[in-house]
């Protein structure tokens, strides 16, 4: 697991900008902040890629580099999610893309307990392949769990990484138990869940924040 805010970094600029709640309202700015801590999380992960030597050619000579062996996919959860994986798709712009529309299903009267719902799910063949799934807020965890599990049927790829801007202890808690074999990538963890199930001190919510409200 890495913890961006566990050590000194542009990472905290950001998240910090995100949790403002005078900042927050510019929602250009906001979904902007959510892109760029995308953009650092992608160059992190890139780092454990596999990657291979290629010849490339300038104007006057040959040069050897690097350059990664296969591009991952990129999955996100709609519509929040959608600023954070742009910046993930900035850096890995070649790379295919598995969209699932999340939410949670709350009973009329009974707001305090929800299900999570899922309506729709696009993604390429994951067989293989090394599949990042965002989304901004690691909560309960249980819309990762089940829209990892939805994903499945495309393929099983050869290894995961979960990533998030905030987390709740309770919900890295839940993904490591679920899903061992996901690797997590957080911008921050934060003291707890309250009874509504949000993270506290969290950031709101991101979805409002970044395209408006909802009814």
């Amino acid at each position: 697991m890495f913890v961006f805010t566990q050590q000194p970094s542009l990472a905290n600029q950001y998240i910090a900008e995100l949790r403002n709640v005078s900042i927050q309202q510019d929602r250009l700015r906001f979904r902007r902040n959510l892109e760029r801590l995308g953009e650092l999380m992608a160059y992190e992960i890139s780092k454990t890629l596999s990657y291979h030597n290629v010849a490339v050619q300038t104007p006057l000579g040959t040069a050897n580099t690097q350059v990664i062996r296969q591009q991952p996919v990129l999955a996100t959860i709609l519509r929040a999610g959608l600023p954070f994986h742009q910046g993930f798709t900035n850096y890995f712009d070649q790379a295919e893309n598995a969209f699932a529309g999340a939410y949670r299903g709350y009973t009329p009267g009974e707001e305090d307990t929800f299900e999570i719902a899922m309506d729709y799910i696009v993604s390429p063949d994951l067989s293989g392949k090394t599949l990042i799934l965002c989304d901004p807020m690691l909560a309960t965890g249980r819309s990762l769990e089940k829209v990892y599990h939805a994903l499945l049927r495309y393929g099983i790829p050869a290894q995961t990484h979960i990533a998030a801007a905030i987390a709740s202890p309770e919900g890295v808690r839940h993904v490591q138990r679920q899903l061992p074999q996901c690797h997590l990538w957080l911008g921050a963890i934060d003291d707890y869940l309250n009874e509504h199930a949000y993270i506290v001190p969290g950031l709101g919510d991101a979805g409002d924040l970044a395209y408006g409200g909802k009814v």
